[in-house]
């Protein structure tokens, strides 16, 4: 990274960095740098490329349909009913 790419940065970002904070961010990206050209210089020509680096099993049960309550026994509690409906009071006008 560039003294003139963060200057450019900071314009859009609208912050005001000192020139301390300007080097620790220069010096930040340069290691990360240095750390990328590092693992470039791995041969992966025969590795197997992954999504994950642990193998993940999915377990899936059955998707069935199963009726746990009915409706008669969900409303039971219910203060009032209407053919089937739950019956509150008007929020609108």
């Amino acid at each position: 990274m560039t003294l003139g790419y963060l200057i450019s940065l900071e314009q859009i970002n609208q912050l005001s960095l000192t020139d301390r904070q300007r080097e620790e961010i220069i010096a930040f990206f340069a290691a990360r740098d240095a750390e990328l050209e590092r693992l470039y210089r791995f041969d992966t020509a025969d590795t197997e490329r992954m999504v994950h680096v642990m193998p993940i099993m999915t377990v899936v049960r059955e998707d069935k349909a199963v009726q746990l309550f009915t409706r008669e026994a969900l409303q039971a509690a219910a203060p009032e009913t209407d053919e089937g409906y739950w019956c509150v009071p008007r929020v609108l006008e």
